[in-house]
């Protein structure tokens, strides 16, 4: 099972707020996540260790000095994104001193998305639509350039494996913080007029946003375009029950000339609910998905690899276990069976564009390593989300709690797509310009392409 977790909190103003955790407390809870760091984190040896350790070293000290409980998590989850994954994360405890605020500001409320790597304004509150235009652009918050601030207050404390994810979260959270945060930040209309506004975070009242929010996707849609092509949109693989509407939708599509499939907002769930979707839409009788491996510690090897030199691991495994292991880089390989494709069904093989993107994360990428050498299938839209894995999950002092991924996947050749993406065979990247036009230039190529490729 694979999950994506979103959960972000980013530092802005701290106002009065608790200080439950003793100094002990804190120390306590930092020392757990450097711990369970470096015997479980998979990653451990992309890690600089000199600064990893010194940054713990560093923190002991200035932590437990921490003025509130919201304060001392924020450090935490600065210090997690110092090893760049997706799947690994602090998050914060519930309750009020930690609820984020994002999009409100009393009489204000709007939206704020990454398009052409520009801080955009997506949605307003209806009354404030002529005021502060969709496509308007956030050009500097609290005095300093929006990309500079990104920098220096967003994206230090986001986890994040890849940097165009980064980018992305670090804009739709510019603006968060707990109610009573306060921003200075200047709009650049799409008229060029400049606009400053200071803002707090406090309840809007107001309902209404524009544009209206579209109706909530369903697990999964389904809609016809011309000439017979299908549009399957798959949203989550974390509801088995996503492959019986699939079937249930077999007759229709066995009519289909072609076929979009639609991950472009699927977050993951398990590997399972989608290769079972999959099973329908090839001929292949095996399906080759992705490989794993997990870090293995063996204490005993340790102690032996502290007395071994590269040069005594000639012509000897046990002493290259040794010194591998010693070094943290010891890896267990997963038995690799590639998955049996048995379905009794008429099978779909059209032409068929997958449509991916930034938040094809986790299962969904799963998906695509298993779809990787279709002939037929052809992926179109940006890199997806780039991580995935198997987190162990471990609570915190104060009713926080943490996550670390233990298991490394690549494709069955040994590449690596966390980190980097399962990239696109078409890339298309939105424009403001499209933005503005509500134009869905990806989904507007993949009919295109089909147009093309329909006999």
């Amino acid at each position: 099972m694979k999950k994506i977790l979103l959960m972000l909190l980013l530092p802005l103003t701290l106002l009065a707020q608790s200080n439950k955790l003793t100094k002990a407390d804190k120390i306590y809870g930092l020392s757990k996540f450097w711990q369970e760091v470096n015997y479980n984190f998979v990653y451990l040896n992309k890690v600089d260790r000199a600064k990893w350790d010194s940054t713990y070293k560093a923190l002991i000290v200035s932590i437990p000095e921490t003025k509130t409980d919201y304060e001392y998590y924020l450090e935490l989850q600065r210090f997690c994104a110092m090893l760049k994954d997706g799947h690994t994360n602090i998050y914060m405890p519930a309750g009020k001193d930690f609820e984020p605020m994002n999009t409100m500001f009393g009489d204000y409320r709007f939206f704020i998305e990454n398009v052409e790597d520009k801080a955009i304004i997506t949605r307003v509150n209806l009354s404030k639509k002529n005021e502060i235009p969709v496509g308007s652009e956030v050009i500097a918050v609290n005095g300093k350039p929006t990309a500079q601030y990104v920098a220096e207050h967003v994206s230090p404390y986001i986890s994040s494996s890849t940097d165009y994810v980064l980018m992305d979260w670090s804009i739709s959270k510019l603006l968060q913080g707990v109610e009573g945060s306060q921003f200075e930040i200047k709009i650049k209309k799409p008229n060029g007029q400049l606009l400053t506004l200071n803002l707090t975070h406090k309840r809007t009242e107001e309902k209404e946003v524009f544009p209206a929010f579209p109706a909530e996707s369903a697990l999964l849609d389904f809609k016809w375009y011309p000439n017979n092509v299908a549009y399957v949109a798959l949203n989550s693989f974390g509801d088995e029950k996503i492959d019986s509407l699939f079937t249930a939708k077999l007759p229709e599509l066995y009519k289909a000339k072609a076929i979009i499939v639609d991950l472009r907002n699927n977050g993951g769930g398990s590997t399972g609910i989608g290769s079972y979707i999959l099973k329908y839409l090839t001929n292949d009788s095996l399906l080759y998905g992705s490989r794993y491996s997990t870090r293995q510690l063996n204490s005993a090897f340790k102690a032996w690899g502290h007395y071994t030199t590269a040069k005594d691991t000639a012509n000897s495994e046990w002493n290259k276990k040794a010194l591998l292991t010693f070094q943290d880089n010891y890896f267990y390989h997963f038995d690799y069976n590639p998955l049996k494709n048995k379905l009794a069904e008429k099978r779909i093989v059209v032409p068929t564009a997958l449509l991916i993107g930034h938040n094809t994360a986790s299962a969904a990428e799963d998906f695509l390593i298993y779809a990787d050498n279709q002939k037929h299938m052809t992926k179109i839209g940006r890199n997806s989300f780039g991580s995935t894995g198997q987190p162990y999950l471990f609570d915190l002092p104060g009713g926080g709690s943490a996550r670390v991924c233990t298991k490394k996947d690549t494709y069955p050749d040994g590449r690596e797509f966390v980190g980097y993406g399962v990239k696109p065979d078409i890339e298309v990247i939105p424009t403001v310009k499209d933005f503005m036009a509500n134009k869905d230039t990806t989904l507007n190529t993949a009919i295109d392409y089909l147009n093309k490729k329909i006999k």
